[in-house]
């Protein structure tokens, strides 16, 4: 996903000499192209977050479009008060490349479990939030973002994974749209479990739950008339996601959902509020959070009563 994003930056940045991309000393062999054709616009600032992010608003401030890149929890964390006072508070035009989203870095350990990002960085006035859910998506988002003005955390998945669109879809920032359309039930996911809401929908299909399934990529804004139209089709809503179940796109849409008068089921599918004492790769912490197509695929069927 990220392979896709940044070679897509490539091609844009050939057009538009605005672009600066700046890398907190990570993704070497990732920007050697960048880096070698437009070597004035690439600048590594070693292991210096936050100062990368001064950087980046000091460029922009001087009309850059600066993309900045580096591991998600060390980018949402480690220099969130540069990001809420040199970016939100100035409302600046700086995109963050936040890498390696939820568990992605499983062999890492918690210090590099990305689980908390998404709820920080929705919690910032000026922040839009988003999180493409495969290749196709994260094509599509790189090319919005390049239009699009004001700060803005991008959860990208280091990983290939399955895809789920055959072709590029018609990605704007701010509306989710309909992957699968069924009758009844709902599920809502966001990020690098997209292929994981396909099969939960998939096996839910083979019980005869009819099911639709939306990729909401973008989590703050969200698309409240998408919600609208899910909450008077729907008996049963599902949030899928990556991240802790505090925060994350089940708050997002559970806040919506009430508001609206929402009467119907409403569940979250994520990580619990808790450090996980695992550590392995990502399908095996999958498996122990009960994150698997299956086990999901289970929940709903219970919450349902399902015979």
């Amino acid at each position: 996903m990220r392979t896709t994003f940044i070679k897509t930056l490539e091609k844009v940045a050939a057009r538009d000499d605005s672009i600066f991309l700046l890398t907190a000393d990570l993704g070497f062999k990732l920007f050697d192209r960048f880096r070698d054709a437009y070597s004035e616009r690439f600048i590594n600032v070693g292991v210096a977050e936050a100062n990368m992010i001064g950087i980046a608003a000091g460029l922009a401030l001087s009309g850059k479009n600066v993309y900045c890149y580096s591991i998600a929890p060390f980018l949402t964390m480690r220099c969130l008060e540069q990001i809420r006072i040199d970016l939100c508070y100035q409302n600046l035009n700086v995109k963050l490349l936040g890498i390696g989203g939820g568990l992605v870095y499983g062999l890492e350990g918690t210090t590099h479990h990305a689980v908390e990002d998404l709820a920080i960085m929705r919690s910032l006035p000026n922040m839009t939030v988003v999180a493409p859910g495969d290749k196709r998506e994260a094509e599509a988002l790189a090319n919005e973002s390049v239009r699009y003005q004001g700060p803005i955390y991008i959860r990208l998945s280091k990983e290939g994974g399955i895809q789920v669109h055959k072709t590029t879809p018609g990605l704007k920032i701010g509306k989710g749209f309909i992957v699968k359309e069924g009758a009844g039930l709902t599920i809502i996911t966001a990020g690098n479990l997209l292929f994981t809401s396909k099969s939960v929908s998939d096996i839910l299909e083979s019980k005869n739950v009819k099911t639709t399934l939306i990729s909401m990529h973008t989590i703050k804004p969200l698309d409240i008339k998408l919600l609208e139209r899910c909450l008077k089709t729907s008996k049963a809503i599902f949030t899928i996601e990556e991240h802790s179940i505090v925060g994350g796109l089940g708050s997002a849409v559970a806040e919506v959902l009430l508001e609206l008068g929402y009467k119907g089921i409403f569940r979250r599918f994520g990580l619990p509020d808790r450090y996980g004492p695992y550590i392995g790769k990502t399908e095996y912490l999958r498996k122990k959070y009960r994150l698997t197509p299956k086990a999901i695929a289970n929940s709903i069927l219970r919450v349902l009563n399902y015979k």
